[in-house]
């Protein structure tokens, strides 16, 4: 199936969550035979599967296909690295995007929230994707990085062709693969060319934003090199922002189908941050995270040889009844809420705190901003591939004001 078939499926997302509990019935730990993986379904076993990168490696390079220009990106990119690079590569990254510049975003993440909003004022309908969704996480890791935000409809297409999925059908193979890694080459020679040149501007003339402080960094007297960060800077560009474009669409969508929860939320905006959890929950962007078996291991009851590509599946994990009391209700007060979207372990995602800010700055300003929004047909709404990312492309969106 194709991500143009995908866009006439109207009730998608809403689709996606009763899959993965049929799937997960199915498991904990089952062979898929169309795309020749093994999937693992159950909370605890997909918990343990991430928190053991020896066993369970994110170096997926001696089985995976192999692509020049992909070899550059993945250098600097340490979520496919296992210790001690990773180690490494993490420590220095987390000395240049600490909490507290995190937190220090936020009146930027306001303001840029504001400004875009603002140039709907006079509109009753409009896209959200094209809108608020896209711009405002491109926009802030932008400036962060020190990279002209001005550019960032560039960056939107590089994302879009990186995560659109227009290669691949809702189950791709290893062929399937091979074949979307070189239709995508030329946008990711593009993206390194561009983000190596950006690097050594800003080792040239350095300044107060990310990369800067990335050149800067050093653990154990090591420094990256302009090639290694070029992986990181532009996993940061692109991939950077996606998780919170997607969030912000599902959460829309969500609330929309679930009646009274835009009005709850707006008389209670303290309830937004769990309300953000669950929707991570519900619809986990990156439903199923890739892991490497680098030695023979029994897995739920199954024999897994060396080198057997396995996929960790979080959509599933996150309806295990095991873990969650009614794993099927969407609970926007749900608490504690140990969902896995944003991975566990040494891969845990450093950018889910501001993919975190970002959500709850944007849904509690279009709390204020709206008496009502609401998305009048979904007929007109597209979706992203859920092969690559679960979200939406384009959701046209009625609002009406204070």
């Amino acid at each position: 199936m194709t991500s143009n078939q995908l866009a006439g499926e109207s009730l998608l997302l809403e689709e996606l969550p009763a899959r993965w509990r049929l799937l997960r019935e199915t498991g904990p730990v089952r062979y898929d035979e169309g795309q020749g993986v093994w999937q693992v379904l159950d909370h605890e076993s997909v918990a343990a599967v991430l928190a053991d990168p020896a066993t369970y490696s994110s170096d997926m390079s001696p089985i995976a296909p192999t692509q020049e220009d992909f070899a550059t990106f993945t250098q600097g990119n340490f979520v496919a690295m296992d210790p001690p690079e990773h180690r490494k590569l993490r420590a220095l990254v987390s000395q240049a995007f600490t909490p507290r510049v995190v937190q220090g975003l936020e009146p930027r993440i306001e303001a840029v929230c504001a400004r875009l909003l603002d140039s709907v004022a006079d509109q009753d309908r409009f896209d959200l994707v094209d809108t608020l969704a896209y711009p405002l996480p491109i926009i802030v890791i932008a400036e962060l990085l020190g990279v002209p935000a001005g550019e960032h409809r560039l960056f939107q297409e590089w994302a879009s062709t990186l995560f659109g999925g227009d290669q691949l059908g809702e189950a791709p193979d290893m062929a399937d693969l091979e074949r979307a890694l070189e239709a995508i080459a030329p946008t990711v020679r593009e993206m390194n060319d561009y983000v190596l040149e950006h690097i050594r501007h800003r080792r040239a003339h350095p300044g107060d934003d990310l990369t800067s402080r990335l050149i800067e960094a050093e653990v154990d007297g090591v420094r990256l090199a302009d090639q290694e960060m070029v992986g990181f800077v532009a996993l940061l560009l692109v991939a950077g922002h996606i998780t919170t474009t997607a969030l912000l669409g599902n959460a829309v969508v969500t609330f929309d189908r679930h009646p009274g929860t835009n009005a709850a939320l707006r008389a209670d905006p303290g309830g937004i941050p769990r309300a953000v959890e669950e929707v991570l929950r519900w619809l986990p962007p990156f439903p199923e995270l890739g892991r490497r078996v680098t030695r023979p291991v029994v897995l739920g009851g199954h024999e897994l040889p060396a080198d057997t590509l396995l996929m960790a599946h979080l959509g599933a994990a996150n309806r295990d009844p095991a873990r969650f009391h009614e794993p099927d209700v969407l609970d926007l007060s749900r608490h504690p809420n140990p969902h896995l979207t944003f991975g566990h372990g040494i891969h845990f995602c450093f950018g889910a705190p501001l993919a975190r800010l970002e959500a709850r700055i944007a849904l509690r300003m279009l709390q204020i901003r709206f008496r009502t929004l609401a998305v009048p047909s979904y007929e007109e709404v597209t979706y992203q591939n859920p092969a690559v990312i679960v979200g939406v492309r384009h959701l046209p969106v009625e609002v009406t004001r204070p």
